[in-house]
Order: C-alpha cells, then structure tokens, then sequence
C-alpha cells in the first residue's frame, strides 16, 4: 500500500509539473465572453485517464 501511494505522489507531482508548464493542449476547449471564461480540458483529461489506465493495469498484472 506504501509503495502504490507513493507511485501515486510522483506521477500527481509529474502531472502537476507538466501542466504548470504546458497550459493547455490543442483540442481543450475555452470559451471567453465578457468577465467570464470556460475552460473545459477535454484532451487533457483523455492523457491522463490512458496513462493511469495503463499505470493500474501494470501494476494490477504484478499483483
């Protein structure tokens, strides 16, 4: 349970890291009318749900 927690930290960290720098990707929706902004991160979460889809797998075959 240490370990996955601790994998889990790094990869957040990484994420975080990653789209401090970046901002947004191409294919994220904003929409800005007036004082008021949308921004829905559509390509974004789709990464980031493959990418912990493939963490959980891999380390559900190790188990």
């Amino acid at each position: 349970m240490g370990k996955m927690l601790m994998i889990m930290g790094v990869l957040l960290l990484v994420v975080g890291f990653v789209m401090h720098f970046i901002g947004k990707l191409p294919g994220d929706i904003v929409v800005k009318k007036g004082n008021t902004t949308f921004y829905f991160p559509i390509v974004t979460s789709i990464i980031i749900s493959v990418v912990l889809s493939l963490i959980f797998y891999v380390l559900g075959r190790f188990r």
